[in-house]
């Protein structure tokens, strides 16, 4: 997670007029130095939703909040993809069966009972599987 200096170095290098906010095409040339590629519209319904006093810009505290949303939308990538590797089955779940051959593979021998309990831990519903929301209380 970045730091209040960090996001104010961010401001500062994507607004070029130096008048202390982002507009629409300081946005978009912005995450265009950085390899990304968006249109104009996209731009300017993310500046309407951020936009915390209306003026149709961005400030510090709406930069802040869109990069702490960018960074949690990294995460939860991140996370589904970890859980994809556990969900060997395809099913949607990580079920005991499936931990024990992902430990297996990672040259952890649990035993089912182990998994069992491994998985119950964190079972909410009480199913006997993990569902993605489940696995991500337990990554917290």
């Amino acid at each position: 997670m970045m730091r209040g200096g960090e996001y104010e170095r961010v401001l500062r290098y994507m607004d070029k007029d130096g008048d202390g906010k982002i507009s629409a095409c300081e946005l978009r040339n912005g995450i265009g130095m950085v390899g990304g590629e968006v249109g104009m519209r996209e731009v300017e319904m993310v500046i309407e939703e951020l936009d915390s006093d209306g003026d149709g810009f961005l400030c510090l505290e709406d930069l802040m909040q869109m990069m702490e949303g960018v960074e949690e939308e990294e995460k939860v990538m991140d996370l589904r993809e970890a859980f994809d590797l556990y969900d060997t089955e395809r099913c949607g779940f990580i079920t005991p069966k499936a931990l024990k051959r992902m430990l297996k593979k990672l040259g952890d021998f649990t035993s089912m009972d182990q998994c069992r309990a491994m998985i119950a831990r964190f079972d909410l519903n009480g199913d006997g599987m993990l569902s993605f929301e489940e696995f991500r209380v337990m990554m917290k």
